[in-house]
C-alpha cells in the first residue's frame, strides 16, 4: 500500500469514528434526560448496573445503527477538504485515475462492512436481549407491555400435530379454548380439549383446566375428562409472539432456526423476520455504495465549498433512510418479496452512484 493510499485510509477512518463518536453522546443525552426519572424510582438500580446492562447496549445498537450515516458525512467532509485544499487536482495531476483514486476508500469500506456485518449478525442481537430484558424490568409498565395477548393462534407442533388457542395472555401465560390433535395421515388419533391452559414455566410444560381427552381406535375409542392435567408439548409461550421487533433480540443462527422452525409449524407471514435477517446482510454492504456516492459527489471542487456537498449528501441520506423504511414496511406484509424489499435502498442507490461515478470518471 503507498502512502497516499495510507494517508486517505487513516483519514477515511478517523473521519468516520470521530464523526459517530459526535452522535452518539447527543443520543445519550437525549436518551439519559427522558429515562433520568425511571432510574430514580428503583432504589436497588446502581450506576453500573445501568452502564453494564443498558448504556453499553445502548451504545452498540445506536452506533451500529449511525455507521451508514456516518459514513456518508465524514467521507463527503473528508473528500470536500481535500478537494479544497487542491489535493485532489494534485493526486489527479500524478496521472492517478479517479478509479486508483477510489482503492483506500473502498478498502475503507470494506472494513465498515466487515465491522457492521459482526456487529449486525451477532454482537447487536445479544445486546438488544440484554436491553430489552433491562427495560422492562426497570423503564416499561409490565401492565401496558405491547405483547399482551395473541387470539386465534394455530401451530403446528410436528408432521403430525397442531395445536389451537382461541386466546392467550402473554402477561399471565393463561390461555382459554385450547385443543391439541394429532393426525395419522388424514384421520385424528388423538384429540384434547381444554377450557384453560397456563404455562408452568419451573417445570416446562403446560397444565390443563377442565379438559376431555380422546384417542381414536379401529374398534373403540377411549375418552376421558378431569379438573387438571400436566401435558408436554413442543412449543412456549415466547413461539406465540410473531412480531418483528422480536427478531432483534436474536442472533441469525438463532433467528434462522426459529424461521425454519416457525414455517414447519405453518406460521404463515415471517416476511418481519425475513427483512430483519436480510437487512444484517444488506446495510453493511451499503457502506460502498454511500462511499462512492460521496466521494463522486466531493472530489471536485465547488463554488459554495463543504456546505453545498454537505446539503447534497444530507438530502441523498434522508432518501436513503426513507427508502430503508418505506422497504421494512412493504417487506413486512403478506405474499411481498422480502428479500428484494431489503435489498431495494441498495439497488436504488447503486443505480445513482455508478451514474455518479461514470460522470465524475469522464469529467476527470
Amino acid at each position: 500500500m503507498k502512502i497516499l493510499d495510507k494517508y486517505i485510509l487513516f483519514r477515511y477512518l478517523k473521519s468516520v469514528f470521530f464523526t459517530l463518536f459526535i452522535f452518539i453522546p447527543i443520543a445519550v443525552v437525549i436518551d439519559v434526560s427522558e429515562k433520568v426519572d425511571k432510574f430514580l424510582q428503583h432504589d436497588d438500580l446502581t450506576f453500573i448496573h445501568i452502564l453494564k446492562d443498558y448504556y453499553l447496549n445502548f451504545i452498540m445498537y445506536y452506533a451500529n445503527t449511525f455507521l451508514p450515516l456516518a459514513t456518508f458525512i465524514a467521507c463527503i467532509m473528508f473528500t470536500s477538504k481535500l478537494a479544497s485544499n487542491t489535493e485532489v487536482i494534485a493526486i489527479s495531476s500524478a496521472n492517478i485515475s479517479f478509479t486508483r483514486f477510489l482503492r483506500p476508500y473502498f478498502i475503507g469500506a470494506t472494513i465498515l462492512a466487515i465491522i457492521a456485518l459482526g456487529m449486525n449478525h451477532f454482537v447487536v442481537p445479544k445486546g438488544n436481549e440484554i436491553k430489552y430484558a433491562f427495560e422492562q424490568e426497570y423503564i416499561f409498565n409490565k401492565r401496558t407491555e405491547n405483547r399482551s395477548f395473541v387470539k386465534d393462534f394455530s401451530l403446528q407442533l410436528n408432521d403430525s400435530a397442531k395445536i389451537f388457542i382461541k386466546n392467550f395472555s402473554l402477561l399471565n401465560r393463561k390461555g382459554y379454548n385450547f385443543s391439541y390433535a394429532e393426525f395419522d395421515g388424514i384421520k385424528i388419533k388423538h384429540r384434547v380439549v381444554a377450557e384453560n391452559i397456563t404455562w408452568d414455566k419451573e417445570n416446562g410444560n403446560f397444565i390443563l383446566s377442565k379438559y376431555k381427552e380422546r384417542f381414536i381406535q379401529d374398534e373403540k375409542d377411549s375418552i376421558t375428562s378431569g379438573d387438571k392435567k400436566t401435558m408436554i408439548l413442543d412449543f412456549t409461550p415466547d413461539d406465540l409472539i410473531i412480531s418483528g421487533s422480536k427478531s432483534m433480540e436474536m442472533t441469525s443462527d438463532r433467528l434462522s432456526e426459529f424461521i425454519d422452525k416457525s414455517e414447519r409449524r405453518g406460521v404463515k407471514n415471517l416476511n418481519a423476520y425475513y427483512v430483519e435477517l436480510y437487512q444484517r446482510t444488506s446495510l453493511p454492504v451499503s457502506a460502498y455504495i454511500l462511499t462512492l456516492i460521496a466521494v463522486s459527489l466531493s472530489s471536485r471542487k465547488k463554488r459554495g465549498g463543504t456546505g453545498i456537498n454537505l446539503a447534497i449528501g444530507i438530502g441523498l441520506m434522508f432518501m436513503y433512510v426513507f427508502f430503508m423504511k418505506v422497504a421494512v414496511v412493504l417487506g413486512s406484509a403478506p405474499n411481498s418479496n422480502a428479500l428484494l424489499m431489503a435489498w431495494l435502498p441498495n439497488i436504488i442507490f447503486s443505480t445513482i452512484a455508478v451514474y455518479l461515478y461514470i460522470r465524475e470518471k469522464k469529467q476527470g
